[in-house]
């Protein structure tokens, strides 16, 4: 897909502080890292991708180190969702729109980011595009509008930017549970397999 650009913000600098000293986005899905998988998603879409992540030299960034993305170095990653919107954000070019797309949900495909994507230029009204489960349930990823992009900076905490969300017109476009499935501990991680 390679329609106006729209580049992704991928978070990836949490802590997996769940996973008993495992890392999450280390774990195999389809047959590589999450966030190699994640990474190679989000560019089969044609856009520009951007990754925060702990460390330059942390081992996240060392299995995507050769994939065309731009990785965004953020030490304090672990003090809060909020440390890796604003890094990523900051990252970003000049651009209409960008997207954020949380590194941990698993079963969210490129058919669905293109899918967000194309809803963006369907549904002009909005300023945010926010994927759902088919029950309209709201979840990741998110397309926000740029005008928006200055109340990134203001963040703080481990809220994300639902308080941003809540006060701007938002087109919902369910694409199934993969919306909300995020695998936060190796109880998650076990059952999940066990089902796939």
């Amino acid at each position: 897909m390679t329609a106006t650009p729209c580049p992704i913000v991928i978070l990836a600098a949490g802590g997996s502080t769940r996973m008993g000293g495992r890392d999450k986005l280390l774990e195999t899905v389809d047959g590589q890292p999450l966030i190699r998988t994640q990474v190679c998603r989000a560019l089969a879409t044609g856009q520009a991708v951007f990754v925060t992540l702990p460390a330059m030299d942390h081992p996240r960034a060392r299995v995507i180190a050769d994939l065309d993305s731009q990785m965004v170095p953020l030490p304090d990653g672990a003090t809060g969702i909020s440390a890796s919107l604003r890094a990523g954000v900051c990252a970003l070019p000049q651009v209409d729109a960008f997207m954020v797309m949380l590194a941990d949900l698993v079963a969210v495909q490129t058919a669905d980011l293109n899918a967000v994507l194309r809803a963006r230029s369907e549904n002009p009204a909005a300023k945010v595009w926010r994927a759902s489960t088919r029950a309209k349930k709201p979840g990741h990823p998110v397309i926000f509008d740029a005008s928006l992009r200055p109340a990134f900076a203001q963040l703080r905490g481990d809220q994300g930017a639902a308080a941003i969300i809540a006060t701007q017109p938002v087109h919902l476009v369910p694409i199934g549970d993969q919306a909300l499935l995020d695998l936060d501990s190796p109880v998650d991680w076990a059952k999940w397999r066990a089902r796939t």
